[in-house]
């Protein structure tokens, strides 16, 4: 009895340096502990031994499969200890190796922790055939209804792009918990399906399921990615009501929203009211005022930024340099491009190429946007694209022949680059160039790319494409439209000549902004997110709209934001 009571005093003991272990050194020592005394095979003690180095940070893998494989008779826990680990280190692989040992094992056999660690490693692997056998072996053990490896499994198929799976998977779940609901809108976000993500927001609300700061994150994101501000400002008013505001992420979520959704001033409202701010937070606003056309400010930000000892980073640089560009700030963002590597060691990519060959093209400075490409990355399809959309702001048919030509010979031409350059032709008369561009795009069998319009009205987002008649009220739509043409070229739009002879007639964004003069009250904004450029032709429909109306128009296009107010906007014609 005194040798079973000394024995457990042992245990005991050993137990508790293990739970106030700290460091892989203290580990040491406690294991040489248990094997002078006596106690190797003890399974506690090796299970809380083997926990410690495989999950802490800092243990060691290393030494955890040592431990492991001097385990005797292995359990459940061990094997979940050492598949953990690994399903979180820079091997996951090892974590599906060592869940095949477990299957094939007599002594163990997986459990709900087991499975969910295997599924994250699956998730980092981008296994999508283990992942699918992972899931047979689930329901062919009973699990298929627990709420854990349910939400792994959803949260793996959609690591893998697998949607409609994970969305099946979400469907058969008996009980659903808000971790659950997280993890099906992440999986939309992750994939673009924004407008999805939004309607699982519906339903969590028609099943009365409440919202935490993740789901808050997820859904604000998704907002800003369609631009719709109603439900962006519904999930800020969300965040307030539960306390959530004064979240760093969440606080950081709502700058983006707020910025992409053309709501500068709102964003910056919330910038400078956070107490805590990261990296994320500043690159948030300093690329809001670069895509707003406000280089001066971004700049400004910037030098506030360093001045809180925040080291910048890439993104930061991309912001900066478009808002130079777009505010025409050549000196500057040339300036800002240098300290990248020379101050702050940061090695210059394509995309801050581009901003710099979009710097110098639109500022007029072709032959140094042409040698910038030239001594960067001449084997990039962007960067000439770029050049030849210069070329079309100053019509400059030699450099934009180039532009092509390069295009052609990385075999990346499409219909767009064909009627950039077929706009320059026609912008000098070039009857020829612009009926050899259109030959090319027959003979070639080149596809346009499609435009659409995002516009939101109430808590709905409604998308309208070219010549768009899907729409359920689209003879309504073209009515408005006959109407706010006429009333647009009264104030001076007109129409401009079509370049190439196509069926498009009107494009989406004419429809979107017909839409929301006759479905918002007098003098609401209309905001409208579109995949494109702008082209000159709405760029100029716009404006005229903005004073027929007295409206203000707000537009992000595939490069930046357009606000038209009275007869003007704030790109000064520069874009």
């Amino acid at each position: 009895m005194r040798e079973e009571n000394l024995e457990m005093s042992k245990e005991k003991a050993i137990i508790t340096l293990l739970q106030g272990c700290n460091s892989l050194n203290k580990l040491r020592k406690i294991h040489a502990h248990v094997l002078v005394s006596g106690l190797r095979h003890h399974v506690a003690i090796n299970n809380k031994l083997l926990n410690f180095c495989a999950i802490s940070v800092s243990g060691s893998l290393a030494y955890a499969q040592l431990l492991f494989h001097q385990m005797e008779c292995l359990q459940t826990e061990a094997w979940n200890s050492i598949i953990r680990g690994f399903a979180q280190s820079s091997s996951p692989i090892d974590a599906v190796a060592y869940y095949n040992q477990m299957v094939c094992a007599s002594f163990s056999s997986p459990d709900t922790f087991t499975f969910s660690f295997v599924l994250k490693a699956c998730e980092r692997l981008k296994a999508e055939r283990k992942c699918k056998e992972i899931h047979g072996t689930v329901i062919r053990c009973g699990y298929d209804g627990d709420v854990i490896i349910c939400t792994n499994l959803v949260k793996c198929y959609a690591a893998m792009g697998s949607v409609c799976i994970a969305q099946q998977v979400f469907d058969k779940m008996p009980v659903r918990d808000l971790v659950a609901w997280n993890a099906l809108i992440s999986c939309f976000s992750q994939q673009g399906l924004h407008g999805e993500a939004l309607q699982v927001y519906n339903q969590m609300r028609s099943e009365n399921v409440g919202v935490d700061g993740f789901t808050l994150v997820g859904l604000i994101s998704s907002c800003a990615h369609l631009g719709a501000l109603n439900i962006g400002v519904q999930m800020h008013r969300f965040a307030r009501e539960k306390g959530l505001v004064e979240s760093l992420y969440v606080g950081n979520a709502l700058i983006d929203m707020y910025a992409k959704c053309g709501s500068l001033d709102q964003a910056i409202f919330i910038f400078d009211r956070m107490h805590r701010k990261d990296i994320f937070t500043w690159n948030s606003m300093i690329v809001g005022y670069g895509v707003h056309g406000r280089g001066t400010e971004a700049i400004f930000c910037f030098e506030r930024m360093l001045e809180a000892r925040m080291q910048p980073n890439s993104v930061t640089f991309l912001g900066l340099l478009c808002g130079c560009s777009h505010q025409g700030l050549v000196q500057e963002g040339v300036k800002y491009f240098n300290l990248m590597s020379s101050k702050f060691r940061l090695r210059p990519e394509v995309k801050h190429y581009g901003c710099l060959v979009d710097l110098y093209g639109r500022a007029g400075k072709l032959e140094k946007a042409l040698e910038t490409i030239r001594n960067s990355s001449p084997n990039d399809p962007v960067l000439w694209r770029i050049l030849l959309g210069s070329c079309k702001i100053h019509k400059n048919v030699g450099v934009g022949e180039i532009a092509m030509n390069n295009l052609n010979e990385l075999g990346a031409t499409n219909a767009g680059d064909c009627i950039l350059l077929a706009t320059i032709y026609a912008g000098v008369n070039d009857t020829a160039g612009v009926a050899s561009m259109r030959k090319t795009i027959k003979s070639q069998g080149i596809k346009t790319s499609p435009g659409w319009s995002w516009i939101e009205i109430g808590e709905q987002v409604h998308k309208f494409v070219v010549d768009d008649k899907s729409h359920r009220d689209s003879i309504e739509v073209y009515e408005r439209l006959r109407e706010v043409l006429h009333q647009a070229s009264l104030f001076g739009y007109i129409r401009d000549a079509e370049t190439l002879k196509t069926s498009t007639t009107y494009h989406s964004e004419k429809l979107a902004i017909a839409f929301g003069l006759a479905r918002t009250a007098d003098g609401t904004p209309i905001r409208i997110v579109k995949n494109l450029r702008v082209c000159r032709d709405c760029h100029s429909f716009m404006k005229a709209v903005s004073v027929a109306f007295d409206r203000e128009i707000i537009v992000r296009d595939r490069v930046r934001f357009h606000h038209f107010k009275g007869g003007q906007c704030s790109c000064n014609d520069y874009w």
